[in-house]
């Protein structure tokens, strides 16, 4: 399997048809100016040691040890083989609430983005479990599906906003639906512990997420509650303004923490309800109970060893460079007699003109 370690070193080569473009212009320049002083074949004979082919060369050699040079700190790599690592942990799944609810500020930053920091110190803490991501609000989606790639993970909690479920409300137990479909039907595939943790405001409740919970717990999934918010609430903001969601009478809406609901989903999963504050006290008890979980044995497949392939690359990038730095942009009077280019390289008034460089 052959990939670059730091692909994002390759967006540099969109500046190469820049550098050529510009090249070709200056190009164009120099010989429009020469047409200014007279004949350019008359001009020619006057100046026997200017050369036309030598720039253009050093250019292109330049332009190529470049493109090797963004190879080499692209890091390009070769995986030698795929091995099977075998790893003790549980599967976790997280649904996270984003409805417009979440926007609320009686945690800080806000109920969302504290939800976030709280799933990254999670997913910190895992080193040999799995781990998915379910989003929900009016409707549930798997954003991440059920993976040991950590980092992944980390990047799709940047993107978490409430932009990605359209329709709003709170859809607790389809979430939790999805989780257990995301962990696959047949419990016999994985002996390992497996979790699902809900962080939500539970307002506005749509369906039955106590029974999806109860569900859960059937099949041997226990369910935590991460209560995000207070009882008293906080008003909504707009996003992009300085107001507040207001109702149909104008009167702002206030969003409260349902935390009589939140406590029974966590009673029905057989899980631990626990309320978020501006402490890290929530994530610590949600860690502690992932704990208490047998961890079994989970295989999967990585590529395991690669080789560094820049080395290559860096040696023909130095060999290019070398020799860029023994063309001379002149000729020189001895090496010409070699007649090394002696070659037709001017174009005049649409045609080639022979001349020595």
């Amino acid at each position: 399997m052959f990939r670059f370690a730091h692909p994002e070193y390759l967006f540099l080569l969109l500046l190469i048809p820049v550098l050529v473009g510009l090249f070709i212009y200056s190009q164009y320049l120099r010989r429009k100016k020469i047409k200014l002083f007279g004949n350019p074949e008359l001009m020619a004979e006057l100046m026997p040691f200017v050369s036309y082919v030598r720039p253009q060369v050093k250019f292109y050699i330049q332009i190529a040890s470049i493109v090797l040079i963004i190879i080499v700190l692209a890091q390009p790599q070769f995986g030698t083989k795929v091995e099977k690592e075998k790893r003790k942990g549980i599967e976790v799944m997280l649904a996270l609430d984003v409805s417009n609810s979440m926007m609320a500020q009686d945690v800080q930053p806000n109920r969302i983005e504290k939800s976030k920091q709280v799933l990254s110190k999670l997913v910190d803490d895992m080193t040999e479990d799995k781990v998915g991501l379910v989003v929900f609000a009016g409707d549930a989606y798997t954003q991440l599906p059920i993976t040991v790639d950590y980092v992944s993970a980390k990047m799709f909690f940047s993107s978490i906003s409430p932009k990605l479920v359209p329709r709003q409300g709170t859809a607790i137990g389809s979430a939790i639906d999805l989780c257990l479909k995301s962990f696959g039907e047949n419990k016999e595939k994985s002996s390992a512990s497996r979790a699902i943790i809900v962080i939500t405001d539970g307002e506005n409740h749509e369906d039955d997420a106590v029974g999806a919970a109860k569900l859960a717990k059937e099949n041997g999934i226990v369910v935590h509650v991460i209560g995000m918010g207070k009882p008293e609430g906080a008003p909504i903001p707009v996003d992009g303004t300085m107001s507040f969601w207001k109702d149909k009478d104008g009167n702002v809406v206030v969003s409260k923490l349902n935390e009589e609901m939140c406590k029974n989903i966590a009673l029905a999963g057989g899980g631990t309800y626990v309320r978020a504050d501006n402490t890290n006290s929530a994530y610590r008890i949600v860690t502690k109970e992932l704990d208490k979980l047998a961890k079994s044995e989970i295989k999967t497949q990585t590529f395991s060893d690669y080789n560094e392939q820049f080395q290559s690359f860096a040696i023909l990038a130095l060999i290019l460079l070398l020799i860029e730095t023994f063309i001379f942009d002149r000729q020189n009077k001895k090496l010409s007699k070699l007649k090394i280019f002696n070659i037709r390289d001017r174009f005049v008034k649409g045609r080639i003109t022979k001349s020595k460089v």
